[in-house]
């Protein structure tokens, strides 16, 4: 149930070896500085160093984050992470100015050389790319300044990492049972999901109030991440650090406001799951604490990871016998680190390493939510496989607009599968609601999100200061919008950004809601159209970044940038309502 590292290095030797070729080859790279486009050759023969510098980097920076994140307490691997990063800005410093380059050449000349070099084919989506960019990139030296200072701008959010990973206590609890148990960020969802309301109220309390104890700290952080985010943005010729995210999505501002214009107008929709949540839970007050628990769940929430393993592998066999092999793959040969330990880093993710394999990691605790964790963290590593065996590692980093799309396919897919192949009445109910409560957190709760980064940056960009207390109002107005009359806004819930760790990678979270507005489209044409269909979203994966992100979601017939898409997500989740409803009469 741990991650075999040795797949990427079978000991130090073959790390320092690695190192040290990384370091020659970013030297090499560096001799073209000033000649990358005197002619086709030196810019095909850069490129292809960079091509090898770019697996080099990953393997090395893979295995570092992979063991440092496993015990974030190890003083050796945080060492070891730190090196990686400074390599990383190595990488940067010394690559930087082959936008620049690019950018200040014939333009004309450089597609010349495209077409007289067939070699340098595999790159030209990456060349046309940085000339499309040509207003946004900066001269030669203010791009090395930049590169430079990229592990200083990373600071606030590692910084954020050791503190509430590392450093946070929370405090101990009764549970459920009458134990008295210490409240990680691992087990906050366990004890939020409890029956007894007390427990729920203890965790919730715990939580907040030793976030509230260093809101001051915590804002100055994420502050300071947003001012980089600006002025980064206003450095570069943006209209704005929001133009700036989507840009490099593949995505567009229409995208962005699209989904929270669909959402404003129809944002009674999830008053209405809202409305029928109070009902089912028979409160005459519904608090925020309130909202993850499941009605219709009466026995103890376990499943073991042998059980989670079989459920995942047949929902998801609807993908093929492929799939279905690759998954057995990723479980049988130490993919992924699966259970909860002390110091280990929280949550769950997907990180591909190109010529080896992804890695997952999960906080698995026996929940039968983390069957879900897995088929959507599974999602994430297919997508990179697919795409890793297909391309080059320049076109096989699909960019996070299409990162959240075969993650959540996965889920629904799970969804669809527990619903049709469960007899019993209501435990059906149990996992529709579930599935309503998924679409609840991922989309609406994600654009809240996304209203709040957008609103955070924008009055930065107009010369807004900030304090804790203006960033805690912003998130609880939202809170009052979002979640309407039905729902007691209880204070603690002010703080909640401040312990959401995706805040640090600008304008990431909207990009859940447009993720699963997509997987709803796709996964209902897998299940309705079956194989035909399933080929056609196999072949989108293998694009990795080959293509615009928007272009390659069209290839599955899903057009982000159409408010419809959104007003669609709403739809499904009102039949899925009033599914429930039949449930609960």
């Amino acid at each position: 149930m741990n991650w075999n590292l040795t797949d990427i290095f079978k000991n130090n030797e073959e790390y320092e070896n690695m190192k040290k070729s990384l370091l020659k080859n970013l030297d090499e790279i560096e001799k073209y500085k000033g000649k990358l486009c005197e002619n086709a050759n030196n810019l095909y023969s850069c490129y292809k160093l960079e091509e090898q510098a770019l697996q080099e980097y990953e393997r090395i920076y893979a295995y570092a984050m992979l063991k440092y994140h496993v015990d974030m307490s190890n003083q050796e691997s945080i060492k070891l992470f730190k090196e990686a990063e400074n390599l990383g800005t190595t990488f940067e410093t010394k690559t930087s100015f082959i936008s620049p380059e690019l950018t200040y050449a014939d333009e004309e000349k450089i597609k010349q050389y495209i077409e007289m070099n067939k070699e340098l084919e595999p790159y030209k989506r990456d060349i046309l790319d940085t000339l499309e960019l040509k207003k946004h990139t900066l001269s030669q030296e203010a791009e090395d300044i930049l590169a430079k200072y990229s592990e200083v701008f990373s600071a606030p959010e590692n910084t954020f990492d050791i503190l509430t990973n590392a450093e946070f206590k929370f405090g101990t609890l009764t549970n459920e049972d009458g134990e008295e148990v210490e409240l990680t960020e691992s087990n906050f969802s366990i004890y939020l999901r409890s029956k007894q309301e007390k427990v729920r109220k203890s965790a919730f309390k715990l939580m907040y109030k030793k976030y509230s104890e260093y809101i001051n700290t915590i804002s100055e952080l994420y502050l300071a991440n947003v001012k980089t985010n600006v002025i980064t943005s206003k450095l570069r010729n943006y209209n704005s650090s929001l133009e700036k995210a989507v840009i490099h999505d593949d995505a567009s501002v229409k995208v962005y406001t699209s989904l929270i214009e669909a959402i404003d107008e129809n944002i009674e929709a999830n008053y209405e799951f809202l409305d029928l949540k109070k009902k089912l839970l028979d409160v005459k007050e519904m608090h925020m604490y309130d909202l993850y628990v499941n009605p219709f769940e009466q026995e103890k929430d376990e499943i073991t990871y042998e059980q989670a393993k079989n459920e995942v592998l047949k929902a998801l066999s609807i993908l093929g016998q492929e799939y279905t092999k690759l998954l057995n793959i990723a479980f049988d040969n130490n993919w992924i680190d699966v259970k909860a330990k002390p110091n280990k880093r929280s949550g769950a993710y997907s990180m591909g390493v190109y010529g080896i394999h992804p890695f997952v990691l999960t906080n698995f605790v026996n929940s039968k939510r983390d069957v879900s964790t897995i088929a959507h963290e599974l999602g994430h590593s297919l997508h990179t496989y697919y795409s890793n065996k297909n391309q080059n590692i320049i076109d096989a980093n699909y960019t996070l607009m299409v990162a959240e799309v075969a993650s959540t396919v996965n889920e629904l897919l799970l969804a669809y599968y527990q619903i049709e192949n469960e007899p019993d009445k209501r435990k059906k109910a149990e996992i529709l609601y579930e599935q309503l409560d998924m679409i609840r957190a991922t989309f609406f709760r994600q654009a809240m999100f996304a209203e709040f980064e957008k609103d955070v940056h924008e009055k930065e960009e107009d010369g807004i200061s900030l304090s804790s207390e203006d960033l805690d109002n912003i998130y609880y107005k939202l809170n009052e919008k979002y979640f309407g009359s039905n729902v007691k806004i209880d204070k603690e819930i002010q703080y909640e950004w401040a312990r959401i760790p995706h805040f640090y990678t600008d304008f990431y979270v909207y990009k859940y809601a447009t993720g699963i507005s997509a997987a709803i489209l796709i996964s209902n044409n897998i299940i309705k159209q079956g194989k035909p269909y399933v080929e056609r979203y196999i072949e989108m994966l293998k694009q990795g970044c080959s293509k615009k992100s928007i272009d390659l979601l069209k290839m599955v017939d899903v057009d982000l940038e159409a408010k419809e898409t959104y007003v669609n997500t709403i739809k499904f989740y009102k039949e899925k309502i009033e599914e429930l409803n039949s449930y609960y009469k």
